[in-house]
């Protein structure tokens, strides 16, 4: 009896290739720091990221005014170093953002808001810029708030 499986069409997405995706807010959920110790030992194994992308509540990663205590570490700073040292792009969610009050130049701008708070190098984006991770070969993974 001969089986008949149809063939794949396409090829997995590569091992080692990956687009993390942090739904979780800072200093409210583990998201953020898990996400952080992933990404460096994805780049310690010599693996890459393709972008970071943040949505929901993880959107607060990307602002400029979070300020925790001193004796915490400081998440949206050590991602930002993490993204700028490695090139790698971090996209916040423009209605996830604009929902809650994080605005970059642009935004600023366009809704006559009096200053904006988006950190470099993140960028606002849309859910495209996420639709193109999920369907690129990288292989994406989700950091949930959790609960």
């Amino acid at each position: 009896m001969s089986s008949s499986l149809p063939e794949q069409t396409k090829t997995p997405a590569p091992a080692g290739v990956f687009t993390l995706v942090i739904t979780g807010a800072p200093y409210s959920s583990q998201a953020p720091q898990t996400a952080l110790q992933f990404a460096h030992a994805v780049l310690a194994a010599g693996k890459r990221i393709d972008r970071v992308f943040l949505y929901g509540d993880g959107v607060h990663l990307a602002s400029s005014l979070s300020t925790p205590p001193s004796d915490e570490l400081n998440l949206s700073e050590a991602w930002s170093r993490f993204l700028t040292e490695n090139a790698i792009p971090g996209v916040a969610c423009i209605a996830s953002a604009l929902r809650r009050g994080l605005v970059d130049e642009s935004e600023m701008q366009r809704y006559e808001l009096s200053a904006s708070n988006l950190r470099a190098p993140f960028e606002i984006g849309g859910l495209g810029e996420w639709v193109d991770s999920a369907a690129s070969e990288s292989r994406v993974l989700y950091f949930h708030k959790g609960g």
